[in-house]
């Protein structure tokens, strides 16, 4: 073989290799496209399952009571008692909304004093939440909360109430959604589905209407309205001292 036939050989064979080098490089450039177009692709959907699986959660936790409670039951008019057995006087009613700020001060001052008077035996006491709010979104935030409240368990009544209130979302503003009333529940240990099913289908709805029939037919313009053996208590009276004195004095 000629000097000049080897050289063209040699060409040749160098220019096939460039060739197999490129088409290396193509495959290798477009595995990486590949794996990276695939790795994107992981973590949208790894992210959105985080996401849906968020949904479902809230960050605002359930408060539970752990002081002294009397015995607790739900009454037909969607009043709930909170008394020990064979007390039935003094009688403290208190007519209250979920969504009313003045309740949930009136829950944070004087709430764990009448939870006491109840479980010392000193008072029967009457909670009557209802549907004080009548417009926008105000009426539906009030019916969730009270809907809720009374699904949930009696025995489970008293910290639900108390969850309420301090998750109580700002006026004219959208709260007490279906998800957060519900895991509240499963937070206090109620997980029988059934509770969600009342939560989610406004069951206790007619029992809501019950209750806000009966306070207007007690002209009941505003909350928190408490009584005291039928008799109004004004506003120095609502206080966790007042109150205390005021039973004490109608006992006597």
């Amino acid at each position: 073989m000629s000097k000049a036939a080897r050289e063209r050989t040699a060409r040749e064979r160098l220019a096939a290799e460039r060739r197999r080098q490129e088409a290396r490089q193509k495959q290798m450039r477009l595995l990486g496209i590949v794996i990276g177009s695939v790795a994107a692709v992981a973590i949208i959907v790894v992210a959105t399952v985080y996401i849906l699986d968020q949904r479902g959660k809230s960050d605002l936790k359930a408060v539970p009571y752990t002081g002294p409670l009397a015995p607790v039951s739900r009454q037909a008019d969607g009043s709930i008692v909170m008394a020990k057995t064979g007390v039935a006087s003094p009688t403290l009613e208190i007519w209250e909304d979920y969504q009313c700020p003045a309740c949930k001060s009136f829950e944070a001052e004087a709430g764990d004093t009448i939870k006491r008077l109840a479980a010392e035996g000193k008072a029967k006491v009457v909670f009557r939440p209802f549907n004080l709010f009548q417009e926008e979104p105000l009426k539906g935030v009030s019916r969730r909360g009270a809907n809720a409240s009374l699904c949930v368990p009696e025995d489970k009544w008293a910290s639900y109430a108390q969850t309420l209130f301090t998750h109580q979302p700002a006026e004219g503003t959208k709260g007490f959604e279906t998800k957060d009333l519900v895991n509240w529940g499963r937070d206090l240990g109620v997980n029988d589905p059934a509770f969600e099913k009342c939560v989610s289908d406004m069951q206790k709805s007619g029992d809501i209407d019950k209750a806000t029939q009966y306070a207007q037919s007690q002209r009941i313009e505003s909350t928190p309205t408490v009584r005291l053996n039928g008799q109004n208590l004004d506003n120095q009276a609502l206080s966790s001292q007042g109150l205390a004195q005021a039973v004490q004095a109608a006992a006597a």
